[in-house]
């Protein structure tokens, strides 16, 4: 088997108490939201990798849309 190998990035998963899940990276300033902690990884993913090209487009990032977002 191949060793598990760590980007060493943190991602927080939090439990919405109106239902469903948000996965957070903090170090990549992204975040999104799920029906299930799956689907909140997934979109995070997603939303990493349109992070991501837009950088190095150099463009903006897509405008958060998530109620921890609102300041």
């Amino acid at each position: 088997p191949l060793p598990a190998m760590s980007t060493g990035r943190e991602i927080r998963l939090i439990e919405e108490d109106e239902g469903g899940w948000s996965a957070i990276d903090q170090g990549m300033n992204a975040a999104s939201q799920g029906e299930t902690r799956e689907e909140a990884l997934s979109n995070l993913d997603e939303a990493i990798e349109l992070t991501k090209e837009a950088c190095e487009a150099d463009t903006d990032a897509p405008e958060p849309d998530a109620p921890w977002s609102e300041g």
